[in-house]
């Protein structure tokens, strides 16, 4: 990133004498809003306002289940409670909050970054830049003309010419979309797919993260994996 969570927040800011290990976490919007630490009462007001303007409810659940997943990524990380966990955001361009870059007040270095797509969420808490991205296995990324715009065109290219061009392109994508949220260039990529959320997901920095949250049995909830 290219302001450091710390400087962004207010509040005291939590020292680390040992970086904390990364979490990330991949679910289904069902699991997620199904999951028995989360609720969508733990959101903020000024995401509450923010969700109003979305008038597909397919699309809110996504929103709601992505903020509260990053809830449950950074209370693993934290050690607080997930309603102790106030995630803000501010935007480097006006400078203004509510929109933009998300982080965590008070936590010097800690990097946060989600992403939600048609029934799926993922989420990341980790020290320094990191950024995730997912999309349905069946999505197909596109016009070629708009990915050679955002994408370099010997990528762009040489999946186009393989032998299934499509999800080619689409983790061309994925792994672009990470790196930008992730703000730097110099981190670690892994791209992995969830076969049984029928997602593709791409992880930039957070090294060693990589999970998802587990099943919700009945009665006794499991918690989630993914440190």
């Amino acid at each position: 990133m290219s302001e450091g969570p710390g400087r962004l927040g207010a509040g005291p800011t939590v020292p680390y004498e040992k970086p904390p290990a990364a979490v990330a976490l991949v679910a289904t919007t069902a699991e997620v809003l199904a999951h028995p630490e989360l609720d969508e009462d733990l959101l903020a007001p000024w995401e509450r306002q923010r969700l109003a303007g979305i008038r597909v409810p397919a699309r809110r659940d996504d929103v709601v289940a992505a903020r509260l997943l990053l809830r449950l990524c950074a209370s693993r990380v934290t050690g607080l409670p997930p309603r102790d966990v106030a995630p803000a955001q501010r935007c480097p361009g006006c400078g203004r909050d509510g929109h933009g870059r998300p982080y965590l007040p008070g936590h010097l270095g800690l990097g946060v970054s989600y992403s939600h797509a048609d029934g799926l969420a993922a989420a990341v808490v980790g020290p320094g830049p990191v950024g995730i991205d997912v999309e349905p296995l069946t999505r197909r990324p596109g016009p070629v003309s708009v990915l050679r715009r955002l994408l370099p065109h010997d990528e762009v290219d040489a999946a186009r010419a393989g032998p299934d061009p499509g999800p080619a392109l689409l983790r061309l994508w994925v792994r672009r979309e990470a790196l930008f949220k992730a703000g730097a260039d110099g981190v670690r990529l892994t791209e992995w797919t969830d076969r049984g959320r029928a997602a593709v997901v791409a992880l930039a920095g957070a090294d060693g993260a990589h999970g998802a949250l587990s099943p919700v049995p009945s009665p006794a909830p499991a918690p989630p994996s993914g440190r």
